[in-house]
């Protein structure tokens, strides 16, 4: 079916980024984010193994590094300040604890939708209210008042995904919180920080500072274990005062970091958790990135699955002829193997943070497929697709 008409919920990486891949493929898209444009700043998210080849097949590989963060690596350090261990971001050729390509995610966000702006209908500041689909579409009621059809629907609007509870059932069926919360927020560069993470932990807790392009600011991450949480992920307040409560005492520089809670112009604070689903598809509506498998920001590979999963999901629909059960179907079938091994490392993750001795032996498989662990085909010949976007074959 060439000309699908295709319905994308979220603007900031999973959704662009299967805006690219759906419009490469031949399909209409239309791009639906409820923040009035795109959010700046936020967490520095990685790209490693595999990930970094979609980058390159999407011929954005230059746009993204000239974006880096160019962090040159990590110090994990005492409370008075004495560094314990380090990491370099050529480890591991470039796929170790800190990433050779890392990025802030509003940066990367910014070069997706460069790239799409074009070929892609943006709507933001609106939000899909209600929908019904049939056998041959889906009915959209937006928030705006007004109405379209599509052929598919799908969900790149992250962990709190209202479109995954409008569809497959409310949030509590399928996110697992994995017992910690991580916060993060700019702060002025008071610190001294240059190129190196500062990465301070205790009994649980933990804080640290980061590098940003601009070196007149710090990014601050505080984390703190807690079994429950049920802050309302949009009270701000509620959150900094929570923040405030869990990371008193902890020492280092954690009191100078708080003192900036008041003024900082983009805090962000959530529970860690992932998203469990058996599939991630209903009909001719489907899920892609943290709506349909968020592994957790201590994975260090959500940004992968979002790239990847966008490259392999438009590729199946394109190669099924736009049909969503075996689209979906093929789609679910590469991911899922990927998926599980990211969701694992983020849950031992949270788990040395807690004091648990990892089995490197055994751990170092699960990181290889984490990075590695799913082959991309080659959708060359696949109708609509245009010249050839990978040596794979199917």
């Amino acid at each position: 079916m060439s000309g699908s008409r295709v319905l994308v919920a979220g603007a900031s990486i999973a959704g662009p980024a299967l805006a690219h891949w759906l419009r490469r493929r031949g399909a209409e898209v239309t791009v639906v984010e409820r923040a009035p444009g795109l959010r700046p700043g936020g967490q520095a998210v990685d790209a490693r193994g595999v990930a970094k080849e979609v980058i390159r097949l999407m011929g954005l590989d230059a746009a993204v590094r000239a974006a880096r963060t160019e962090t040159a690596g990590a110090h994990h350090v005492d409370a008075d300040g004495n560094v314990l261990e380090t990491f370099s971001a050529e480890d591991d050729g470039g796929d170790g604890y800190i990433a050779d390509i890392e990025i802030l995610r509003g940066d990367l966000s910014q070069v997706l939708y460069d790239d799409t702006r074009d070929g892609v209908e943006y709507l933001f500041g609106d939000r899909i209210a209600e929908l019904a689909q049939d056998a041959d579409g889906v009915d959209v009621t937006f928030a705006s008042g007004s109405r379209r059809r599509f052929d598919l629907v799908i969900g790149a609007d992250g962990l709190h995904s209202a479109l995954r509870a409008m569809v497959f059932g409310p949030r509590e069926r399928f996110v697992r919180h994995l017992g910690m919360v991580l916060a993060f927020y700019s702060v002025p560069n008071e610190f001294g920080i240059d190129r190196w993470v500062l990465d301070y932990q205790h009994e649980g807790r933990s804080a640290g500072l980061r590098p940003l392009k601009d070196d007149t600011r710090a990014m601050a991450m505080l984390s703190f274990p807690a079994d429950g949480f049920d802050v309302d992920h949009r009270d701000i307040e509620a959150q900094k005062n929570l923040l405030r409560e869990r990371m008193a005492g902890l020492g280092w520089r954690t009191a100078e970091i708080l003192a900036h809670l008041d003024d900082t112009p983009d805090f962000y604070l959530d529970q860690v958790a992932q998203v469990v689903m058996d599939r991630w598809s209903h009909g001719r509506v489907g899920l892609i990135g943290d709506a349909a498998f968020c592994s957790s920001p201590m994975s260090g590979g959500g940004t992968g699955l979002a790239l990847v999963g966008a490259y392999l999901l438009a590729g199946e629909l394109a190669a099924a002829g736009w049909d969503p059960e075996a689209g979906f179907a093929a789609y679910e079938t590469l991911m899922r193997p990927y998926v599980e091994a990211n969701q694992e490392i983020g849950r031992l993750h949270v788990q040395s943070r807690d004091g648990a001795e990892l089995d490197m032996e055994a751990v170092m498989p699960v990181v290889e497929r984490a990075i590695n662990g799913v082959e991309l085909p080659d959708y060359a010949e696949v109708p609509g697709s245009g010249s050839s976007v990978g040596s794979a074959t199917r």
